[in-house]
């Protein structure tokens, strides 16, 4: 990696990400975080369980800021 986060191209799973870091770069606890994290998914899909969007939410925070891994997530269909 070059020291820049990958593009995320699914707009969700981008916000969700974005939002996260944000909240944790000012000072947010990371259950706090997590659940405004958790809302937002759901504000783009309110078709969503709750438990579909912590599952999904979970999964992008630990890829893309835990391990800061590349590639692909597991998700929605959106763009």
């Amino acid at each position: 990696m070059n020291g820049q986060p990958p593009i995320i191209t699914r707009s969700c799973e981008r916000a969700v990400v974005t939002a996260y870091r944000e909240l944790r770069d000012c000072g947010t606890v990371d259950m706090q975080a997590f659940h405004a994290c958790t809302t937002l998914y759901r504000i783009h899909h309110p078709e969503a369980s709750i438990n579909e969007a912590r599952r999904l939410v979970a999964e992008w925070i630990d890829h893309h800021v835990v391990r800061q891994a590349e590639g692909q997530t597991p998700g929605c269909d959106c763009d």
